[in-house]
């Protein structure tokens, strides 16, 4: 029998007068009687939603979402209120587990702060679709560095060669009507030290994101991070060029620190104090290496260096909008209040600062350098 079938028989069986709730203990006996095989994982869930009914029932939809392997927020409120019914034992009891499943269960620990979550997570995960976008990005950041080291003969503090500003990837502040300057000086970076460190931390961290909360969220939460980088440089640090992928990179791990601080209790990540101390230093030395070139650049260089703003706004974006995406796993945004407000406001800044970039420039008078 397959679902729609098992569904369909529960409500003629179970609820024939529709009032919306179904005995657990008939459904139990249903599922024996007609052999249907269901996951152990999802039974006990299913105990969990009916302790935390008073008459130990369970709503219709919230089965339906169970069974759907979908859950919505009253789900999850209804399985957070019988969570005393589960299994005591946790994930990382779990024992004669393959190579990609403890690596699963090290994902779970990693980012998320609720063992419901990380058991739901745990037993519902899929390898397809991989998380494929952070990969592809790296790789396609990685790739360009080599050509234009290649090409340049100059694999630090590329952004000095004469060169190197001429690129069609780069954001620079007279190329501005050409769009899709504002999101490709991603692949770009000014030397070897910035693409490692970004590098590094999308792999560490977003990889695991993305396979946590997929590809449509973090990709999002990335290119958010980006634009508003770019976009922030345009109006604050307007004779300066822009590149590498900082502004999404901080985007992602604002956004996975703010979490990580919020549900500190709840966290199992190993090494979570100091891990979080590495991870602020190492974020702020990046800043401050980024203004030290903006301003006190080490060589001789025939234009402005490029801005640090970037950073502060990716971290923005993700302590804002990527501390909602992350606290809704597996939730539906479209139906949080709290989401719609961050779309309008990250709506209206785009807005802004696209008549910024129409107007200000020639009204203000700026002096920019110009361009290659």
């Amino acid at each position: 029998m397959d679902r729609s079938s098992l569904l369909q028989l529960i409500q003629e069986q179970l609820d024939p007068e529709n009032t919306g709730f179904i005995g657990v203990e008939t459904f139990a006996s249903l599922v024996h009687s007609h052999e249907l095989p269901l996951d152990p994982a999802k039974l006990d869930m299913l105990v969990a939603l009916a302790q935390g009914n008073d008459e130990g029932q369970v709503c219709y939809q919230e089965l339906v979402d169970l069974i759907s392997s979908k859950r919505s927020s009253s789900f999850k409120r209804a399985i957070a209120n019988g969570q005393r019914a589960l299994p005591r034992d946790v994930l990382l009891d779990e024992t004669g587990l393959g190579f990609y499943k403890r690596f699963v269960r090290y994902v779970a620990y990693e980012i998320l702060p609720c063992e419901m979550d990380r058991r739901w997570y745990f037993y519902q995960h899929r390898t397809c679709p991989p998380p494929v976008f952070m990969a592809a990005v790296t790789l396609t950041q990685i790739i360009v560095f080599l050509c234009y080291g290649a090409r340049l003969n100059k694999w630090v503090l590329q952004t000095y060669h004469p060169e190197y500003m001429k690129s069609p990837l780069v954001y620079h502040p007279g190329h501005r009507a050409r769009a899709w300057r504002f999101l490709t000086y991603m692949f770009m970076h000014v030397g070897l030290e910035q693409l490692g460190f970004n590098a590094l931390l999308q792999l560490m961290i977003g990889v695991p994101l993305e396979m946590v909360h997929g590809i449509l969220r973090i990709s999002f939460l990335y290119l958010a991070g980006v634009l508003a980088g770019s976009l922030t440089v345009s109006i604050t640090d307007m004779r300066a060029p822009l590149v590498g992928g900082s502004g999404g990179v901080y985007a992602l791990c604002s956004a996975h620190l703010a979490n990580v601080v919020m549900n500190w209790a709840g966290m199992r990540c190993p090494y979570k104090l100091l891990r979080m101390v590495l991870a602020l230093v190492c974020m702020s030395s990046e800043v401050g290496r980024a203004v030290w070139l903006r301003f006190s650049p080490p060589l001789p260089a025939s234009g402005p260096q490029p801005s640090f703003m970037a950073h502060l706004a990716g971290a923005i974006v993700g302590i804002s909008m990527g501390l909602t995406i992350l606290r809704s796993y597996e939730e539906s945004l479209q139906d949080q209040c709290g989401w719609w407000v961050l779309l309008l406001s990250y709506g209206t800044f785009l807005l802004f600062a696209v008549f910024w970039n129409i107007f200000a420039y020639d009204l203000l008078g700026a002096q920019i350098p110009p361009p290659p």
